[in-house]
C-alpha cells in the first residue's frame, strides 16, 4: 500500500468519511468531523501510521489535507497525493 493510500485510507477512518468524498484538496472546514477530537486522532493515526509524532502546533494549525501532505514531506514522508 503506497503512502497517499495509507493517508486516504487514515483521514477516511478518523473523520468517518465516505470513500467518495476524500480529495487531496479537502480542507478542514469542508470536513465537519475536524475538530479537537479529530486532530487528536489524527495525530495519533499518523504517528502510527507513519511513525511521524506531530507537535500540537503543527497538529492544529493544519488547514487540510493538503497542509497535511506538505507537513508529512518535509519530514521525509513523500506522499504522491493525485486527487
Amino acid at each position: 500500500m503506497s503512502n497517499a493510500e495509507k493517508l486516504r485510507q487514515l483521514v477516511l477512518d478518523v473523520f468517518l468519511l465516505d470513500p467518495a468524498e476524500f480529495r487531496f484538496d479537502l480542507t478542514r472546514d469542508a470536513i465537519d468531523t475536524w475538530d479537537s477530537l479529530g486532530v487528536v486522532s489524527l495525530s495519533v493515526g499518523i504517528h502510527e501510521t507513519f511513525g511521524y509524532s506531530m507537535t500540537p502546533d503543527e497538529a492544529a494549525g493544519l488547514g487540510g489535507i493538503g497542509d497535511l501532505v506538505a507537513l508529512l514531506d518535509r519530514n521525509g514522508i513523500s506522499i504522491d497525493a493525485q486527487s
